[in-house]
């Protein structure tokens, strides 16, 4: 589900920002936006939610893909689509260049580790149960989402992998941490953390493989297109979480009345 919702994140970020030429400014002021309204509607919720849960990781995947092109792109041709100058109202793009929006970013998700941290609450997901907490987790979430976006394009755009490398490097990283979950030494929370970051450059090659040109190594498949069917995949995953957590919580009321 977070690779879906990833993926899902890089192309429909492109769609708008890109293919609707509303630019990556605009279109991170309102995913951003959009990312709060979601984020205010999860807090709010007192019990485990699929459909609000992946929602917000879905905006965070989203937000993220914009803020990271805006950080690291500006509005020369290598980063718009062939015969555009320019990309909706407003700055085309700060062109930090991959390394230096990494460094931020890595700088900012470290403060934001040690600021939790220094409060005292628990980093495992399960036992997040507090305001407090939970605004630290998805304050993490977001900078982690656009940390692996800046990771992505960096291995599709200029690490010379291309889309499918970049993505077959990444999956086999996450195969690595999939083995090391089985080595009692390795605390499960650290690779929780790394995983959830390598999802989203997993997630921004992947996207870029579906929809970039075939000239370039893409599929050529389209924003739109990829989104929608990106979009259905997850919805149909939450629907069946919300059906599992359903079936759970009717099991424990009814063995409560027992």
């Amino acid at each position: 589900m977070k690779i879906a919702a990833t993926t899902l994140g890089e192309t429909a970020g492109d769609l708008f920002a890109q293919t609707l030429k509303l630019g990556y400014f605009l279109t991170t002021v309102a995913l951003l936006a959009i990312f709060v309204v979601t984020l205010v509607v999860q807090l709010r919720s007192r019990h485990y939610n699929p459909f609000f849960y992946w929602t917000v990781i879905l905006t965070t995947s989203t937000a993220g893909t914009t803020v990271s092109d805006f950080m690291n792109r500006d509005a020369s041709g290598e980063y718009l689509p062939a015969g555009t100058t320019s990309l909706g109202w407003g700055p085309q793009g700060l062109g930090l260049g991959y390394p230096a929006g990494a460094t931020i970013l890595v700088s900012l998700l470290l403060a934001v580790f040690a600021v939790w941290k220094l409060s005292g609450l628990p980093f495992a997901l399960n036992d997040i149960d507090t305001f407090r907490g939970e605004v630290l987790f998805w304050v993490a979430i977001l900078v982690s989402n656009t940390l692996g976006t800046s990771m992505g394009d960096f291995l599709s755009d200029s690490s010379g992998l291309g889309y499918a490398g970049g993505a077959a490097l990444i999956a086999g990283l996450l195969a690595v941490l999939l083995a090391l979950k089985y080595v009692p030494s390795v605390p499960n929370v650290l690779l929780f953390w790394v995983a959830f970051v390598l999802t989203r450059p997993l997630g921004a090659t992947a996207g870029d493989f579906l929809t970039k040109p075939i000239a370039k190594g893409g599929l050529a498949l389209g924003t739109l297109g990829s989104s929608v069917v990106l979009l259905v995949v997850l919805v149909a995953f939450m629907a069946v979480t919300a059906r599992r957590q359903h079936a759970l919580q009717h099991s424990f009321r009814h063995a409560l009345r027992r």
